[in-house]
Parts: C-alpha cells; structure tokens; sequence
C-alpha cells in the first residue's frame, strides 16, 4: 500500500478537481465553454490544493531528503543499570517495534519515512498504539494526518476522530501516538505548508506561467534571414525549410557548415530578459523553500556551483545533520518516551529510545575508521567492540582497553628515560 499517496491525496484522478456542489473536469470542454468553471478559477482552485505545493521539485526534494534520511536511522532502546552502564535492550517489547517492523505490513523505514514526511507537511504525525493483553506495545499502525480532528475533553484528555473505510473512529489519547510539529500547542504542530503559504504559491504561479510559456511560446533556435530586396515564393521557403530540417535539425547534425548565397544570413538566438528572468524567479522560490524546510540548496540541486562540491558540500551536510536534523530528531524522540514508557519504567529501568547518528557514516568507510582508531586511542572503546559495529567476529584479546603510551606525565617520561640509562638518582 502506498502509504505516501494516501497521505497525500493523490489516489483520484488527475484531471479532476472538486468544484462548488460538483467536479470539475479538464476533459470537459463544456465546463470552460458554458462557464461553469472559469479557466482563471480552476488554476486558483489547484493553487489553493495542498498537493499542488508537493508537487513542487523543491518541496519535494526536501521532505525526501529530511524524511528518508531520518527513516535510514536505526532507532534505538537503550536500558541503564543500577551501575550507570547503558545497554541495548533488545529484549524490550518496543525494540522489535521501532527499530524493526513497527506493523505486519510496513518496514521501520516506511513506517518513519511516513511519520517525517507527515510532520513536515501536515505538522503533525498519528499512530494507532495496539497492545498486546498484557499492555506491552505490539504494533503502531500510521493515520492519515489531514483526517484526523483532536479536542480536548472536559476531563483534560485528549480525543482522536478520524474516518476510516467510511465508519467513524474515536480514540483516547493514550491510544494514539501524537507525534507535534514546530511551533504548536498541545492539539496541533503547525503545518509548513499552511504557515508559509504564500511562499509556495508564489513558485506554484512561477511553476504554471512558465509551463504556459513553453506551451504556448515560439522560441526558435536562430533566424534564416534575406536583403530587404529579396522576396522568397512558397515553393522556396517550403524548400529551404525541408533542407534546414533535413540536414541540421538534431543532435547528430549537430556542428555543420552551413553554406548561404544571395545574400542570406543566419542570426543565432539567445534567452531573452523575460526567460532568463523567469528562470531566476523559479531558483529564487526553489532556494525560499530549501530555507523553509532548514535545508542547504545545494543538497537538492540549489544554489551555486561552488558550494555543490567540496568543502564546501562537506559544510552544508554539518550544518543539516546539526541543525536540521537533530531537533526533528529530538522532537521524535521525546514524543515516544513520554507516550509510549510509562514513567515508573523510565525510573526503574532507565529506558531511554534515541535514533542512531552514528548510521548517516555507513557510507563513508574513511570516517567511520577515523573515529574507530580515535576511540580505540583514547580509550573509549575495545578493538572487539569496534569490529562489532563492522559486523565482523571478535578477535583475541581485543576486550582489552588500551591507551598511548606517550599520554602520561612528563615527570614520569623523565623518571624512566633515566632508568633506562642507568643514572641513578639520589
């Protein structure tokens, strides 16, 4: 199932929109004729839909980038003993749940590619929690955000509304997982989509004046011009074209001599101001959106070329691993603690749920050898624990931690170079 589409309302058909009491259809041309629709308000009327926005390549670029990248990291449950040792608690209930397969149907990469993309676009992301009969979480099966109404009960609790296979749905809070944007309140996250739209309307009407042009505009490559004298007959321009066409059009022709006589000359053509203006329009919105999202344009086809590769691509991954990424991180993190643990186990046991950064270096064999040395150097971790992060078996004698000899008091380095030489101090 394509969790996505549903999310997005992008089931129905293309050509048709709703409109007033009833549809509107591009493939009947009797609603444009009879003005049922105007063809001003059916563009309106597409600008103002959600999914028009996503279709943006920007908008789209960048809920990939931040909700796959996101989804590619193993989420983790740690549990801390009484000595303050954390360890992987595989054996935990929600360790299966959130770091493996969160329902029978989805993987935990659909499942939290999803959850980010959902947060990003709607502001707020839903669960169904089902619990096995002793309570323990047994799967988190995903909600179409745009569906889902919450209130506040006269209690203080929450309440969860949606409609599901055409039957109504209530839920409590405590059976719903809630996971809030940015910037919300205790029933809502705020939408990007919503906060900003002005934004994503203005590269929607970018988008579509530039789609109209190269439908309906004449751009040829060059003009094939004569003296002011001359007056060419059907028969010659209808010759002369067939020739043009038939030995320089395409990209094979490419490059070859063209031979004029009777005074004719060829004029190349170049963008024109209005173009090249409507091209930096639609990278000025490309790159307004990248800054909505808290995305570097280069790392979705943005910006200068300058900053694609580099130092300074290396920059730009920093900077959306530290300030994009951690806190929507953070915010996912926290939301399943606090709904998911109940607070006596959080005490008891130490459970804490964290995402694993250490998962965006699998692809960078250099990086991630650099910092096992480092840590093996300083003490931080065994050779054998080290291999096991590489999926390899562990050696002998490598669960011994071991340092740099040279780290140690200066007074000592002198103590035993003397020794070894044999001075003896008195």
């Amino acid at each position: 199932m394509n969790w996505l589409k549903r999310a997005l309302r992008m089931t129905g058909k293309k050509d048709i929109e709703p409109w007033r009491s009833g549809l509107a259809s591009t493939e009947n041309g009797n609603n444009f004729v009879t003005n049922q629709v105007t063809l001003a308000d059916y563009r309106d009327l597409r600008l103002a839909s959600g999914s028009a926005a996503i279709g943006l390549s920007a908008t789209w670029a960048c809920v990939q980038l931040i909700a796959g990248t996101i989804a590619s990291l193993p989420l983790m449950v740690y549990r801390t003993d009484a000595n303050g040792i954390r360890r992987v608690a595989r054996d935990h209930p929600l360790y299966f749940v959130l770091h493996d397969s969160p329902n029978y149907d989805q993987t935990a990469v659909d499942f939290w590619e999803f959850m980010a993309a959902a947060i990003e676009l709607q502001g707020n992301a839903y669960a169904l929690i089902e619990r096995r009969s002793d309570g323990a979480l047994n799967a988190l099966h995903p909600i179409r955000p745009d569906l889902v109404r919450v209130r506040r009960l006269d209690n203080g609790g929450l309440e969860y509304e949606w409609t599901e296979d055409g039957r109504r749905v209530v839920k409590s809070g405590e059976q719903v997982l809630h996971i809030r944007g940015a910037m919300g309140d205790a029933l809502s996250g705020v939408s990007t989509l919503s906060a900003c739209r002005s934004v994503f309307e203005d590269a929607i009407a970018a988008e579509t004046a530039a789609g109209a042009m190269f439908q309906n505009g004449v751009n040829p490559s060059g003009i094939l011009s004569t003296s002011d004298t001359v007056a060419l007959t059907k028969e010659q321009r209808e010759q002369l074209e067939k020739l043009l066409q038939e030995k320089y059009v395409g990209a094979l022709r490419n490059g070859r001599p063209m031979l004029l006589d009777n005074g004719m000359k060829w004029t190349q053509l170049s963008i024109n101001p209005q173009d090249a203006q409507m091209l930096e329009s639609r990278k000025f919105s490309g790159e307004q959106i990248c800054r909505l999202f808290g995305v570097p344009p280069a790392m979705v086809g943005f910006g200068d070329k300058s900053s694609n590769w580099g130092t300074g691509k290396e920059v730009d991954v920093l900077g959306f691993q530290k300030f994009t990424l951690r806190k929507r991180l953070k915010r996912i993190e926290q939301a399943l603690l606090k709904q998911l643990v109940p607070l006596a186990e959080r005490r008891i046991q130490g459970i804490t749920i964290e995402f694993n950064f250490e998962g965006l270096l699998r692809g960078d064999t250099e990086s991630r050898y650099n910092a096992y040395e480092r840590a093996i150097r300083m003490g931080i971790a065994t050779r054998n624990e080290c291999r096991a992060l590489e999926n390899l078996p562990p050696i002998e004698g490598g669960d011994v931690v071991t340092v740099q000899m040279q780290d140690i008091p200066l007074k000592d380095a002198i103590s035993d170079s003397r020794q070894a030489q044999g001075v003896v101090e008195e």
